[in-house]
């Protein structure tokens, strides 16, 4: 593959003849960033005391006003002044008084996704006409990499969309906590697509990996590698069809070189190792023990004419004469002979790989309807829900 995300953090899927390998993944979901919009803390106000100096221009009224009281002949109006007075001060205390304050809410701000510090865009929170919240949004990441499609208490969750900026490339399919998980389509800005199943943000399962070169890998994954049983398939005409492990040949396989030569046998570490029959393109044929490669131990040699050699190869050359019914000779032989035809039995996963292709063709149609839908919510400015 030809770069990665990234959002994601993705272990490489390695094809030892593909020079284009990539992760999947996960750089998408490692992105982070110092979050921006951060409000710095505003110093709090001094609030005056203005009604001290309200109170203290009132103490002289109020001893004028008691002294008039005592003073006066009519306790009627006396006592009406004294009460007009007394609602003043009640009135001024209660202007300034913090319990009949009504302080102004406070604004609320939202974004897509958790709080993680990723440095995504925020938008302000504004209600919907139908007063209903959507489930699709929109994420931009401080790397120019963006989410389109469906989230889940606040992560990618569903169908969606995510396009690599830098790598120029994109994956259309299912998401479960922010990951890849289901079906899906890679496809890159070189032309490599991979197409087929996924597992926590990696490949796994059954799949179709096409590289730019014109390589191509179909059968099972595990962990983002190929792993189990599937076709490599080469642009200069060779076929490996048979077992693999961590991404490289390993176990029982069949091989057609570009030359016309056939191998059929085990591999060990992407190299012909352990027993095996080699049928040349010139009708030579070499049955018996292997070793990186090359005819180590014991092995049977015939020609087109029919002559033979036989006895202890090492390093792919005769070293010590055996006839062909030396026991040890015959061993090899048989042993080799049983692993060609183990390798041929080995059965296919073409059914497996399509149906899963199949899936994938329709997760992504899924994560594409997904986007758009997001991307018309944030024109007509509706709001997302990251709590569903």
């Amino acid at each position: 593959m030809e770069s990665k995300k990234g959002k994601l953090i993705r272990t490489q899927s390695s094809l030892l003849r593909s020079p284009v390998a990539r992760s999947s993944i996960q750089s998408i979901f490692s992105v982070t960033e110092a979050n921006d919009d951060e409000e710095k803390p505003q110093r709090p106000r001094r609030r005056r005391n203005r009604h001290r100096h309200h109170l203290l221009l009132l103490l002289p009224l109020l001893v004028f006003l008691l002294f008039f009281y005592l003073r006066q002949d009519s306790p009627v109006f006396a006592n009406l002044l004294l009460f007009a007075a007394l609602i003043s001060l009640a009135s001024l205390a209660a202007r300034h008084s913090r319990v009949f304050v009504t302080r102004r809410a406070s604004s609320v701000d939202w974004f897509i996704g958790d709080d993680d510090g990723r440095g995504r865009h925020r938008s302000e929170k504004k209600e919907n006409p139908n007063g209903r919240a959507v489930r699709e949004g929109v994420e931009v990441y401080s790397n120019g990499d963006s989410y389109e499609g469906e989230f889940h208490l606040g992560r990618c969750s569903g169908s969606g969309v995510y396009r690599f900026f830098a790598a120029k490339g994109r994956y259309e399919g299912d998401w479960v906590d922010g990951k890849y998980d289901g079906h899906g389509i890679e496809t890159w800005a070189r032309g490599s697509r991979y197409r087929g199943q996924y597992r926590h943000g990696l490949r796994h399962g059954f799949g179709v990996y096409r590289f730019y070169s014109g390589d191509s890998y179909a059968g099972e994954w595990a962990g983002g590698q190929s792993h189990g049983v599937g076709v490599q398939t080469c642009s200069d005409g060779s076929r490996y069809a048979g077992e693999f492990k961590a991404g490289v040949k390993h176990g029982l396989g069949c091989y057609h070189f570009r030359n016309g030569d056939q191998y059929s046998g085990e591999y060990f570490g992407d190299k012909i190792h352990g027993f095996g029959v080699y049928h040349f393109a010139n009708g030579h044929c070499y049955e018996g023990s292997w070793h990186e490669g090359k005819k180590q131990g014991f092995g049977l040699y015939t020609f087109r004419s029919g002559e033979t050699r036989s006895g202890n190869w090492d390093c792919g050359v005769l070293n010590n004469s055996l006839p062909p019914s030396d026991p040890a000779v015959q061993g090899a032989v048989q042993a080799a002979r049983k692993a060609a035809e183990k390798a041929v039995l080995i059965p296919q996963v073409d059914d497996q790989v399509t149906r899963a292709v199949t899936a994938a063709n329709r997760a992504a149609t899924a994560a594409r309807v997904a986007a758009i839908k997001a991307v018309q919510n944030q024109m007509h400015g509706k709001l997302c829900d990251t709590d569903v």
